[in-house]
């Protein structure tokens, strides 16, 4: 259960369409399932507006398919798993379509992002659109999870792609689409500089997100972080190395400011 059904609960129960007793049982369900292996938070999305999302890497298939039965059965419209490789994803998918319980739900892998979405992307109900910038085609990985997890989280995206430093002129081209965003993405590796860029360019926050992409000394994207934290730019806030999902997360929650989630 959402914010979005609790309230449409909490009026039918208002109008005198569901008796209170009916509420109670729905709202009964406890915060989250005892797995064993996993607790899902049954009750996220009505403390945050946002649903609960499953972090893929070092979970088993099983373990992917047991959890995202429990959320799907405790209400949660669909759910987000992030970092699954090709081959876990079509066992994911497989076990899903064998499971009478969800075989009819709507599952999408996104190979570039590493992203399984099982339901369906919900509809844009932010205050606006955040856009996701990405230096150049080695990062995509990286932005491609950023962009996925803040429409997944409710907000329009722009992608704006292979726009770094060394042709600047090819995100000179894109300042009045810059200019109109809720936030900024910026999702860079090498040294990093099209974080700063951005920030000086928009009056929107901006999410800094290094990647691990470079050469020797960029030290697997340390050298990308370093920059981003010591950027001269204001307004740039930086998440690990890679986070694509952390970037797209913390944009849409800008975006979602003041807004009352549906």
């Amino acid at each position: 259960m959402d914010r979005s059904e609790l309230r449409e609960l909490l009026q039918g129960v208002a109008q005198g369409d569901v008796t209170v007793e009916a509420a109670v049982e729905r709202v009964g369900i406890e915060p989250f399932e005892e797995l064993g292996y996993a607790k899902p938070d049954l009750h996220r999305g009505i403390r945050t507006g946002t649903p609960e999302v499953i972090y893929g890497a070092g979970k088993s298939a099983e373990q992917i398919v047991g959890i995202t039965r429990a959320l799907l059965e405790g209400r949660q419209r669909y759910v987000l798993v992030t970092r699954v490789d090709v081959q876990k994803a079509t066992d994911v998918i497989t076990m899903l379509g064998a499971d009478g319980a969800c075989a009819d739900v709507t599952t999408s892998y996104y190979a570039d992002a590493h992203i399984l979405l099982v339901g369906e992307m919900p509809e844009p109900n932010g205050n606006g659109f955040v856009v996701v910038a990405c230096a150049g085609t080695s990062d995509l990985y990286c932005a491609e999870e950023a962009a996925l997890t803040a429409e997944a989280m409710g907000s329009r995206v722009e992608r704006l792609y292979d726009v770094g430093v060394a042709g600047i002129h090819r995100l000179l081209a894109h300042v009045e689409l810059l200019q109109r965003a809720s936030a900024v993405v910026a999702v860079a590796g090498m040294e990093g500089a099209l974080a700063s860029v951005v920030g000086g360019l928009c009056a929107c926050p901006v999410i800094a997100c290094p990647t691990s992409v470079g050469y020797g000394a960029s030290l697997g994207g340390i050298a990308a972080l370093l920059a981003m934290l010591n950027s001269c730019s204001s307004g740039i806030s930086v998440v690990n190395i890679d986070n694509g999902f952390g970037a797209g997360y913390q944009a849409a929650l800008i975006d979602h400011a003041h807004v009352t989630r549906t």
